[in-house]
């Protein structure tokens, strides 16, 4: 493994298991809210211990997502020190301000998790709503910040050196407003979709069915909504990333050959020697309505790169459609569960599926990541900095991914099991004490 591969395999192994921990620290504090609202409201049991059951899983991975979030940020600098030279004075702002948020999110969480009967019930509610808030304005930032590397903005390069520096202008670049969109409602969606299969595989079982019945409810309300506003906002960003990123565009979808009324390809793999599309079901004209909302018109194909600027196409092209067809799949599965919910029916059927469907919305986001990070290869800085000539000249990294691999899965091993018996102490609770 050369030392490039390494520092990569290491950044997306770690990329890869924090956004994972991220998405559910920044949305579940959303679901702990709205349970503890009709507690407020109700003052029925169920609801208390479901705010507290989901309390502990935030506080879990609010701790775990820390950590992970810390190693990344020293890797950024021990791994890509020339990434850092170009955009540490450029794009400081955005993490500066989500440090501020992290920091808010801190106290918030210590405020709720430690002011139970110690405060105002509504003042104490308000702590646990800051904590979403918080989390969730920290991840917009944070997406800021990789959006700038998409579409770089706010500062003049002269002779190798940024001048005129404009960090609102950076931070606000091009790209933040559909790259967060996009990423803050996938974690809604995944963390929905996960959430309410937990609960709906204890009703399977059998478990404190009016608790588990509660806590499905609220995760899919999360679940549907943004099931229905994802394709929308997916194709605003594909808009964004044809005219930002055409490269990535025609990678997604192995759109080799520059051409009007362009097809959308279902499936298929991109053959890059012969530049064809193999076993793709094409839809005539539906990339170029996807881009520009015209059946007609022209998109870039990869013809109008040089091919050592290419991204990786069939990574990228794989990755997109695992992306669209868990998003299509998910859309229908809420679909079914709004015309179960409208009958009162939650049939055993019902309840495999949403089981069957705890992991989708996860891949789903590792999937869109990928497009998002191999779609912009080789460029670290599109347009300006190749990923290779940003890595450290310090060489063994691959001693760092073996470190970092074994580190997360150790991670990944303790939050499950941490959850797990969170969850399972929570239920033997509550069922023993409505004996």
């Amino acid at each position: 493994m050369t030392d490039l591969l390494a520092a990569r395999s290491t950044m997306a192994f770690s990329l890869g298991f924090h956004i994972i921990f991220a998405a559910i620290g920044m949305t579940m504090p959303f679901f702990m809210s709205v349970a503890h609202w009709y507690y407020l409201k109700k003052k029925e049991p169920e609801y208390l211990e479901l705010t507290k059951m989901w309390m502990k899983g935030v506080a879990i991975l609010f701790a775990v997502g820390a950590v992970s979030g810390t190693v990344l940020s020293f890797e950024l600098g021990l791994l890509w020190p020339g990434f850092m030279t170009y955009a540490g004075p450029i794009i400081g702002m955005p993490f500066s301000w989500e440090g501020t948020a992290f920091f808010i999110e801190a106290i918030a969480i210590g405020l709720f998790l430690y002011g139970w009967d110690r405060m105002k019930p509504w003042v104490h509610w308000s702590a646990g709503l800051l904590v979403g808030i918080s989390g969730f304005v920290s991840g917009i930032f944070v997406v800021a910040a990789n959006s700038w590397m998409n579409t770089p903005q706010g500062f003049d390069w002269v002779n190798g050196v940024a001048t005129n520096i404009d960090p609102v202008k950076a931070m606000f670049n091009k790209a933040w407003l559909h790259q967060s969109l996009h990423m803050q409602v996938a974690a809604l969606q995944a963390v929905g979709f996960a959430v309410a299969g937990i609960h709906a595989y204890l009703l399977l079982k059998g478990s404190a069915p009016k608790l588990n019945k509660i806590g499905l409810k609220i995760a899919m309300s999360f679940a549907v909504i943004s099931s229905f506003a994802q394709p929308l906002i997916g194709h605003f960003a594909a808009q964004k990333v044809a005219e930002y990123q055409p490269a990535k565009l025609a990678a997604m979808e192995g759109h080799f050959k520059t051409s009007s009324r362009a097809p959308l390809y279902i499936g298929g793999i991109p053959d890059e020697e012969n530049q064809t599309m193999e076993w793709g079901i094409a839809i005539p004209g539906a990339l170029s309505f996807l881009a520009t909302n015209d059946f007609n018109a022209e998109i870039k194909g990869l013809d109008q790169f040089p091919k050592d600027e290419w991204p990786p196409v069939l990574i990228t092209h794989v990755a997109f459609q695992i992306m669209v067809a868990i998003g299509t799949f998910l859309a229908l599965v809420s679909l079914y569960y709004l015309w179960s919910w409208k009958k009162n029916s939650y049939s055993r059927f019902l309840l495999r599926l949403l089981t069957f469907c705890i992991p989708f919305g996860f891949l789903a986001i590792e999937a869109g990541w990928i497009v998002t990070e191999v779609g912009r290869q080789p460029w670290i800085i599109y347009g300006f900095l190749k990923t290779k000539d940003a890595l450290t000249p310090m060489p063994g990294m691959v001693y760092h991914f073996y470190l970092f691999l074994v580190l997360y899965l150790f991670l990944a091993f303790i939050t499950v099991w941490l959850l797990r018996r969170q969850v399972l102490a929570s239920q033997k609770k509550f069922s023993e004490a409505t004996k």
